[in-house]
């Protein structure tokens, strides 16, 4: 089987949650001997650099790059606001990058094309128009409900006319998109519930994140600091910037007392999260290694107001034996057991009574992290998760 992955973001190098999933799925097809062909948009924010991949991936999947202008523009943004368009989507529109996937299909027949994301839909109509292989949308997430939660929860009313407007336009084209691929493949049941609930009459399969346990040791107590909590996350990322906006002004001040350090990292590190920085609030910005970060601490929070889709980064740190504490939204995706293999807390006190329970608990820290590697050892394992995208790819 010959499958071509059109992506909107390089699967290497891994540097945030989204390439480690498209990485994963490359990684999984090629241990199941698919032939693959790897496409990818090169942006500002996510460039190519093909020093940094592997000599072996390279060669496997001929992975290629070619730049976008994803920036937003003022003046394309306001024009968008009085068209039919979703300027979310439309940035990563390039007639270049067009011209090349022409070449790519005409040079080669392949059985799948396998798009990563909603913003690589554009293109369906040209490979339509170029190739007889059947179109896969791997959703990340439903775009439209990120930016009706960031919506509902800003107190801004002049934004949240403007985020319920690029929600609506979101919706609307997803509503038109989803019913122009041959199916669909999303990363949670509860995405796959919503596609269902917009009368989506395409094929869907729920294809969770997957990881390589062997990657992931758990490390012994001993090497583990208590009462050093920890987030990670792209700081780029509308919900992620709102979710340790929230944390600071409403749950910080209840746990403050405590004795703890938080120690939050991730790209694109506001410079107003450094100026507040102290003793008890450490701030990292970027981190060269995701994994050794996670092990240094011991307690994960997620206190996520927005957004669909999984946390990705939720999954590493279960998998390397950590606690979490998590909101409802950030934990989507993942089939938990609250108080069992993860804590859920949707409101400032909840969070802090969670980590308080935690904090004067660590025997609880260790159950909930050992409970934590257990489920994703039962279901989030990427070599079963492959076989079943593979069979559904055969299946249309």
């Amino acid at each position: 089987m010959k499958v071509l992955q059109l992506c909107h973001k390089p699967p290497i190098p891994t540097i945030d949650g989204g390439c480690i999933a498209i990485n994963n799925i490359s990684q999984g097809l090629l241990q199941k001997g698919i032939e693959l062909k790897i496409f990818t948009a090169s942006t500002e924010k996510h460039p190519f650099l093909p020093d940094e991949i592997p000599t072996d991936f390279k060669k496997k999947t001929k992975i290629e790059g070619l730049f976008l202008d994803t920036r937003v523009n003022i003046i394309d943004a306001f024009s968008a606001l009085v068209t039919s368009d979703s300027y979310n989507i439309s940035r990563f529109f390039s007639p270049d990058f067009n011209k090349r996937l022409i070449d790519i299909l005409e040079q080669d027949r392949y059985d799948v094309v396998h798009l990563e994301s909603l913003f690589m839909t554009p293109y369906v109509s040209t490979i339509r128009a170029h190739s007889k292989a059947k179109v896969i949308l791997r959703s990340h997430n439903l775009e439209h409900l990120i930016w009706e939660r960031l919506a509902n929860s800003t107190g801004n009313k002049a934004k949240k006319v403007y985020l319920k407007h690029l929600a609506a336009k979101l919706k609307k084209y997803e509503l038109n998109t989803i019913n122009e691929v041959d199916g669909i493949a999303a990363i949670s049941q509860e995405d796959t519930d919503r596609f269902k609930s917009l009368d989506c009459s395409t094929s869907l399969i729920t294809v969770p994140f997957g990881i390589d346990l062997e990657k992931y040791n758990v490390l012994p107590n001993k090497n583990v600091k208590k009462n050093r909590l920890f987030h990670i996350g792209a700081m780029n990322w509308e919900p992620n910037k709102e979710a340790i906006n929230w944390f600071i002004d409403s749950v910080f001040p209840k746990i403050s007392k405590l004795d703890i350090e938080i120690h939050l990292a991730g790209r694109a590190m506001p410079k107003s999260m450094f100026d507040i920085a102290n003793d008890q609030l450490k701030v990292h910005g970027e981190v060269e290694n995701a994994q050794d970060f996670m092990n240094a601490n011991d307690i994960m929070i997620v206190p996520l107001l927005s957004g669909s889709g999984m946390r990705i980064k939720i999954i590493e740190a279960m998998a390397l034996g950590k606690a979490v504490i998590s909101t409802s939204v950030g934990a989507e995706g993942i089939a938990y057991t609250n108080n069992e293999n993860i804590i859920i807390a949707d409101s400032a006190k909840d969070f802090a009574k969670a980590i308080e329970e935690l904090i004067n608990n660590p025997d609880k820290v260790t159950l909930l992290g050992n409970n934590a590697r257990k489920l994703i050892e039962s279901s989030y394992s990427n070599d079963s998760i492959i076989n079943n995208l593979i069979s559904f790819y055969q299946s249309k």
